[in-house]
């Protein structure tokens, strides 16, 4: 069993080396705990956005979408309790080194120099801006620390404009920020991240069953693209932990290399949001006279991204090319599922230095590009290539060997099975398209 810190250190390796996190002005010496996400991380995080997308809007009934404002009125924060103490960590500094840290990842010393510590004091996660061209207190603006106010704020817009009814649904996937104490642990604790949530509006006697109903469809939808039942669970977060909002609180985990973490929230909100942005605004948001309860599932895209790689990750020490080189050598495969892969397949010339090959190639590539994330590849021993697709979870390998030339067909090489068929040319698109399902 690989231990925790090196697997962590090989997927961030990993990350850099194949185009998929790169970290934030880096040739400026970085910025702390900001990442930009490469070439394949980019594809890889759509994918999952749009896994996520698909499943909120088009496998569930009363399901529609939003995508509110970054900024908004700071009396949004201001009802929602945000700039209160209830949107707060607490804070110590050690006096020698002058490193802060939240109360809980410190105990009667400083983690770092064993130095003494400062009394605990609040410290608001709110990002703080400033709107307008002098700065002063009353243009003063917050960048939003969750995209689900701008859900509650569009209440009744939504009600009317849709002609919905509770219960219904609302899901919106955007950039949230938050000035995090210790970010850590690579992308999974950022200041600035990107959030998939759901928030479902229902009568206040219907919550308790649509609370479980969420946790349950949550749970599926991790398991159906590929982690692991061991590495999931549900945790019920005890009355005094609980968000300043949640009535009840559940968090799905993950088995992270460094232990059980959030990947995602089920809240019931209760009436919460609505009677606060109700009273603070002076608007009616209550709908036959009362304000409907609110069960909210919230997940990170970001932190989604990390776990989906760490549970594809898997090494194979040998053997698995059948080559004299690659049985030196530790092969990394990623088992990504079909729809979160970020590149489909790639078109490899058997060989590089015979031109009718490499022609062909770039024909089949330029036929697929327009259907599908695809690389061509023509660099080193076809042995090479295909590890190098195997480690960025590339589904199918296409060959276009000596034989291709003259049976126009090629070999389809599978990522998992490593099994491999003959698929002509002519059909390659309608094959391809029927194993992803698109």
């Amino acid at each position: 069993m690989m231990a925790n810190k090196e697997l962590m250190s090989k997927i961030t390796s990993l990350c850099k080396r194949r185009g998929f996190v790169f970290p934030s002005s880096e040739i400026y010496g970085g910025f702390g705990s900001g990442y930009d996400f490469g070439p394949l991380g980019v594809e890889m995080k759509n994918n999952i956005k749009q896994a996520w997308w698909n499943e909120m809007t088009k496998k569930h009934d009363s399901m529609v979408g939003l995508d509110s404002a970054i900024l908004m009125s700071p009396k949004v924060w201001q009802a929602s309790g945000h700039l209160s103490a209830g949107f707060a960590d607490e804070l110590v500094e050690c006096k020698k080194c002058h490193k802060r840290f939240r109360v809980d990842e410190a105990e009667n010393k400083c983690p770092e120099c064993g130095g003494q510590l400062t009394k605990p004091r609040k410290f608001n996660l709110m990002m703080k801006t400033f709107v307008g061209s002098v700065e002063k207190e009353a243009t003063t603006a917050y960048l939003r620390a969750e995209t689900c106010q701008g859900i509650y704020l569009n209440f009744q817009n939504i009600l009317n404009s849709m002609r919905l009814k509770p219960p219904f649904g609302v899901a919106q996937i955007g950039k949230s920020f938050r000035n995090e104490i210790t970010p850590k642990d690579f992308i999974y604790r950022t200041r600035e991240f990107e959030q998939m949530e759901m928030q479902w509006f229902c009568r206040p006697e219907e919550a308790p069953q649509y609370f479980d109903y969420w946790k349950e469809q949550r749970m599926k939808w991790y398991f159906s693209l590929g982690i692991k039942k061991d590495n999931l669970r549900t945790v019920e977060v005890p009355p005094k932990e609980r968000s300043h909002y949640a009535k009840r609180q559940v968090d799905i985990q993950y088995r992270f290399p460094f232990g059980w973490q959030e990947l995602e929230g089920i809240h019931n909100r209760g009436d919460w949001d609505l009677s606060n942005h109700a009273k603070h605004s002076g608007k009616d948001l209550s709908y036959e006279g009362r304000y409907p309860h609110i069960i909210e599932a919230s997940a990170g895209a970001d932190r989604s991204l990390l776990a989906f790689l760490i549970d594809a990750y898997h090494e194979v020490k040998g053997g698995r090319t059948k080559t004299t080189e690659a049985k030196k050598e530790i092969e990394v495969v990623l088992s990504l599922d079909k729809r979160l892969a970020p590149v489909k397949m790639a078109v490899l010339p058997l060989v590089k230095n015979k031109m009718d090959l490499v022609k062909k190639a770039k024909e089949i590539y330029k036929l697929l590009k327009s259907h599908f994330v695809c690389q061509y590849d023509e660099a080193d021993s076809i042995g090479r290539r295909y590890r190098r697709q195997d480690e960025i979870g590339t589904l199918f390998c296409l060959t276009v060997d000596f034989e291709s030339l003259e049976k126009k067909d090629l070999t389809v090489r599978y990522r998992d099975t490593m099994k491999q068929e003959r698929v002509k040319t002519t059909e390659l698109v309608e094959i391809l398209k029927e194993k992803l399902d698109v």
